[in-house]
Order: C-alpha cells, then structure tokens, then sequence
C-alpha cells in the first residue's frame, strides 16, 4: 500500500469515527428525552468534579423549566340510532326560583294570581346536577280584571330556549379547558353517574355559544396586553380535522403575556411571522421569545419592537450536551447557574425594575462577559465540532447573545421565557386527552376559551365560579359596562367592586 493511500484511509477512518461519535450523541440524547428524566437540575458540586475544581460553596441552579376532539371520531356509516332521549329529564330535583312582576312588588294585595309560566335549564352545582326552574306567576289586577294579565321578564339569557345554564356550561368548559377531561368523556360521566344525555355535539354548541360571548372580553384582554411595553411570546403545536380529508393539519396556539398579567391565546393554522402580524399588532417595547426565526423575521419589519432572548432555552442545549457525555459543557452550566443565584436573590428580596438593572449590571454582566470569551474560545477547541451538541449549543447561544443581555438593561425584562411556558403547560397536558381540534373554526373557540379560564387563574379566581358568574351577566350588560368582568377586575357578586382598570 502506498502512503499516500495509507494516508487517505487513516483520514477516512478518522471521519467516519467523528461521524460515529456524532450519531451516538443524537442517540443517546433521543433516549435521554423519550426515558430519561425531564428535570435539568443539576448538582452543583457534580459541575464543580467535570471541571476539576475543588468543592466550594454551591451556587444556585437553575429551577426545573418552567382543544378539543370536537367532532365525531368515526367516520364509518351508522346503521343505528340511538332513541332521542328527553332534552330535560324529569327525575332530576328541582330548585324554584319565583319571579314577581315589579307592580305586584309594590302593591301585592292588588293583584290576584291566576296562572303561572315555567322555564326550565339544566344547571350544575360541584357533583350534582339539578334543574333551575324559573317560575314566574301570571296575576291580573283584582279592580280591573279588564287590564291584561302581567308576568315578570325573563332576565337576559345566552340564548333563548337554551336547555343549559351558565352553571352547567361553566362546570363543562372548566373540565375540558382546565381539568383536561374530552366532553366524550363528560358524556359518560354525566349519563352513568347523574342519569343526564348530553350529546358530545350538544356539548361543542354550547362552547361555541359561550366562545361567542366571551369574544369582547378576549378582545379587551388583547388589548390590554398590546399597550404594555414588555411581553413574551411563545407557541405550542396542535393538531385539527381537516375537513373533507379524514387527516389532522398542525396548527398552533400562539400565547402572548407580561409577567403577572393576563395571557392570551391566539390560534393560526400556521407558524410563519405572518401570524404575529396578528398577535402583535401595533405592538411597541420589548418582546421576549426563544431563537425561532419567525420573531425575528417580524422585528425586523418592525423596528418598535426590541427581542430579547430565552436563558432558559440556552442552558437546556448546554444540559443536553453535558448528558452526551461533553464534559466541557460543565463550565457554561457553571456560568448560568450563577446568573440564577443572582436572580433568585433578586426575587426574594422582592427587588424592583430599577434595583434589579443596577445589581445585574454590576454582578451578572461580568459573568457574562467572562462566559462570552469562554465560549468563543470553546468554539474553536479541535474537539468541538460544529454538529456536536456542544457545537450546536455554543452556535445558539453566541448567535442570540445582544437578545440575551437584553435583561441587563431593563429590569422589568425576566432572564428567561419560563413563565410563558408554563402558561402554555396546560395546553400541552390537554391535548394528550383530546389529542385534536375538530377544525380551524375550532381552534379559535378553544384560543377564546383559555385566554379567559387561565387568565382568571392568573389573578386568584375560581375558574367555575367566574365563568359562572360572567356568562349569567354578560346577556344583560352594555359594552361600556363589559370592562368589570375582566378577570382583573372582576369580583364575586356580594363583594366590593374594585376600582375598573384596562386589562393587562
């Protein structure tokens, strides 16, 4: 053999074992993410033994990362149908609720009763489910039995002739949306359980109906949110019907929040900047996501809005390095573990924007400026290569570094997007449940839906009992009067109203 053919096999081997090694990466961190735990924690003194520094005092790590099958499943012909049961049972308990003309307030001993007229709804109370009958008695005026009869108005109601309650919808959408429970499942709940038939389809009528008034609040929330000048964003994938075809599309929530106010829930059926026209119209200020290019494609065709960057998304490339077995990755993590100690201290001692901007200025940038260096330095290292997940994370991190010392400046800017995620969580574990969409329409629906029930948790409500409260009033309320039953500021009936502020 020649040495120049020598040469070339020594070279070829030398490739195919980076090559080896590469792949054995990738799946050994595919494994990792389907059996492995998802927790990044990580102990510091074990960061300490990758580097080969003598045990010291342990810095703070960084804390663990922080709609609906609405059509009919089965496609195949039905050869039987099932007896149309009663629209409402009559084995239920009944509670009456007697309404009385205001003349026959004011003066009762003139009037004689004779007749009375019933409206009846299923409602819900917490494991029972009941019929709320509206009695209104007819009375004629007993001096003037010529003067026609007169009955009290039936309050203002989502729709008329309804069958449900705002109780019921109310405890409906708190288990699909909050609860994580499909309405073909609330159907076999409520027939083996309370002897009730409630169609799944019947169940997606009153969701949209209820979508359908909520849409002016969902719009307020919006706009609230728009007027701040900070906010982060984030999407999650979901998958709908697509009609005609019998195949599910992929489309995508896309939530929108600033930290301890409302989130908002936008649906697309894409993923492209152009959906953020939408999301983020007429939006100015600082606006913080992780490295997906569509952000990036839209700042740039607005330049009112600034991007900042996600320390959390950074930290999780450098953990799944160091779990490959690339050891080096140990000095990073090191690194962002410190900034988190830092940030911890700064929530505990409950430290505001302007004192947050002077203490990271003068304790977190100098670590960030010592891990910038350390990590161009790292890049050219032979033993890092560019497709090696060390490699991909240095990538990452260098390439988004002007977003990610964006909270060093402003601080009302979070080091991280994990408060974001952790308001899309809820979507995640429902669609495990419900799986899809039953369409486009749909998606939009299950947006409005969440918005209102996660944003009500946001300020400490109940869920059931505001969506209760909010879909029995809303009927009869002007659109002047719509900004009280904003989850910010909405109070339970019985209790001062507080003062009525834009949503945000």
């Amino acid at each position: 053999m020649t040495p120049e053919r020598e040469q070339q096999l020594v070279g070829r081997i030398a490739l195919l074992e980076r090559e080896n090694e590469l792949l054995r990466q990738k799946l050994d961190l595919v494994l990792r993410k389907l059996f492995g735990k998802s927790s990044e924690t990580l102990d510091p003194a074990q960061l300490e033994l990758l580097l080969g520094e003598p045990p010291g005092k342990a810095p703070a790590s960084l804390p663990p990362d922080g709609a609906p099958e609405e059509a009919n499943a089965s496609s195949a012909p039905r050869t039987k149908h099932k007896p149309r049961c009663e629209r409402i049972p009559d084995h239920l308990p009944v509670i009456e609720e007697v309404l009385l003309p205001e003349a026959v307030k004011a003066c009762p001993e003139a009037w004689r009763r004779i007749g009375e007229e019933k409206s009846d709804s299923l409602d819900y109370q917490p494991g029972k489910v009941f019929i709320r009958r509206l009695v209104r008695p007819v009375f004629v005026k007993i001096a003037d039995r010529d003067e026609a009869p007169v009955t009290a108005k039936l309050p203002p109601r989502l729709q008329d002739g309804l069958t449900a309650a705002p109780g019921l919808i109310a405890h409906l959408l708190v288990s699909k949306y909050c609860d994580h429970l499909p309405f073909y499942r609330q159907e076999k709940i409520l027939s083996s359980r309370h002897g009730v038939e409630i169609g799944r389809n019947t169940m997606c009528r009153w969701a949209e109906l209820a979508a359908f008034w909520l849409k002016p609040l969902y719009q307020r929330i919006h706009d609230g949110l728009l007027q701040g000048g900070y906010l982060q964003a984030d999407e999650t994938p979901i998958r709908y019907l697509a009609p005609g075809t019998g195949k599910t599309g992929l489309g995508y929530l896309w939530a929108l929040h600033r930290p301890g106010g409302d989130v908002l829930f936008q649906w697309h059926a894409g993923r492209g900047s152009a959906c953020l026209e939408d999301l983020l119209g007429g939006f100015c200020g600082i606006l913080q996501c992780d490295g997906y290019s569509a952000y990036g494609t839209h700042a740039a065709r607005n330049p009112a809005i600034k991007l900042a960057a996600c320390w959390a998304h950074a930290r999780r490339k450098f953990h799944e390095a160091l779990q490959t077995g690339q050891k080096p990755a140990a000095g990073p993590l090191k690194a962002i573990a410190t900034l988190y100690g830092i940030e911890k201290e700064l929530r505990q001692s409950r430290a505001g924007p302007e004192e947050r901007a002077a203490i990271r200025q003068r304790d977190s940038a100098p670590i960030l400026q010592s891990l910038r260096g350390d990590l161009v330095q790292l890049r050219g290292h032979p033993t890092v290569t560019p497709k090696s997940p060390l490699g991909r994370a240095i990538k990452y991190t260098l390439g988004l570094w002007p977003r990610l010392e964006v909270f060093l400046w402003h601080g009302e800017v979070e080091a991280d997007t994990n408060l974001i995620e952790n308001a899309i969580r809820p979507t995640a574990v429902g669609k495990k449940n419900w799986m899809f969409v039953g369409g486009e329409d749909m998606g939009e629906r299950s947006a409005v839906i969440y918005t209102i029930i996660e944003s009500a948790k946001r300020h400490g409500h109940e869920p059931a009992a505001y969506l209760k409260d909010v879909l029995e009033r809303l009927p009869g309320m002007k659109v002047g009067e719509l900004d009280a039953l904003l989850p910010l500021n909405w109070r339970p009936a019985g209790e001062a109203a507080a003062p009525v502020q834009m949503a945000g």
